[in-house]
């Protein structure tokens, strides 16, 4: 089985040795993503929904890139340093996956990249 590579200017450029997403059979893995500006590769820092909405930014364009969509994600992994943050975090979520509902974990980790609060990784079918 063949994997292509994912590579997009409208997400971040990957910050090491991996690809912003691989579509492998008629699957998308997608590397998490931070709240970084792809046009500036600059850490973005607000709100836990601002900072969200950049993640989620950045997920749909590598998705897009792929031929893919937010509609067609299968699971995501939520990353966040403070729990006390899932409740800002799920609302901005909830807005973007609108109805479609995939599977998704949450876990608080003790860090993340370039001090990041949130990352987000998730498959989608292709």
């Amino acid at each position: 089985m063949s994997a292509r590579s994912i590579s997009t200017d409208r997400a971040p450029k990957a910050i090491g040795p991996y690809s912003q997403g691989i579509v492998t059979g008629g699957f998308l893995f997608l590397s998490g993503q931070v709240p970084l500006d792809p046009s500036t590769g600059s850490l973005l820092k607000g709100t836990m929904q601002d900072e969200a909405g950049r993640v989620l930014d950045n997920l749909k364009a590598v998705l897009e890139a792929a031929g893919s969509g937010l509609d067609r994600v299968v699971r995501t992994t939520v990353f966040l340093t403070d729990l006390k943050d899932f409740e800002a975090m799920n609302e901005v979520y909830g807005r973007y996956f609108g109805a479609h509902r995939p599977a998704r974990s949450t876990v608080q980790v003790a860090g993340l990249p370039r001090g990041a609060r949130i990352e987000i990784d998730a498959i989608a079918t292709v």
